[in-house]
């Protein structure tokens, strides 16, 4: 049992970058689909699918490796957690890694990076850091 799904997502693309896996399997939900979606449009994954049907439905998705065979993410960070959740408003959200990285953020509007939030002038639970 899973009690942290979005860590467990993060751990699992350090995990398959370090092995040099091209694809990973993650047991699938909104909530982890949304990040995909955000990670995919910021360059740091390839594309995703999903796979199964019902309680057994997976997200597939390709780790993105740079020309010298490294993976684009370098590292990430699980900032909101179950026991600890952290909120941040439009304006005070924390620029990643100098702004070479991007916060991913669950908003009223659903989720979104730190810069889309910030454009759009809302705020929410900052989930996680990549860079």
């Amino acid at each position: 049992m899973i009690t942290d799904g979005i860590a467990d997502l993060l751990t699992r693309l350090r995990n398959g970058a370090k092995a040099r896996h091209e694809r990973i399997r993650v047991p699938h939900s909104t909530v982890k689909e949304s990040i995909v979606k955000v990670l995919n449009r910021a360059g740091f994954v390839g594309d995703f699918s999903t796979a199964g049907d019902g309680v057994k439905k997976d997200l597939l998705v390709s780790i993105k490796y740079n020309d010298g065979g490294d993976s684009v993410i370098l590292g990430s960070r699980r900032v909101s957690r179950p026991g600890c959740r952290r909120f941040v408003s439009a304006d005070s959200i924390p620029p990643v890694a100098s702004g070479l990285g991007i916060s991913i953020i669950s908003t009223p509007k659903g989720v979104m990076t730190n810069s889309e939030a910030s454009e759009q002038r809302v705020g929410g639970e900052l989930l996680c850091e990549i860079w």
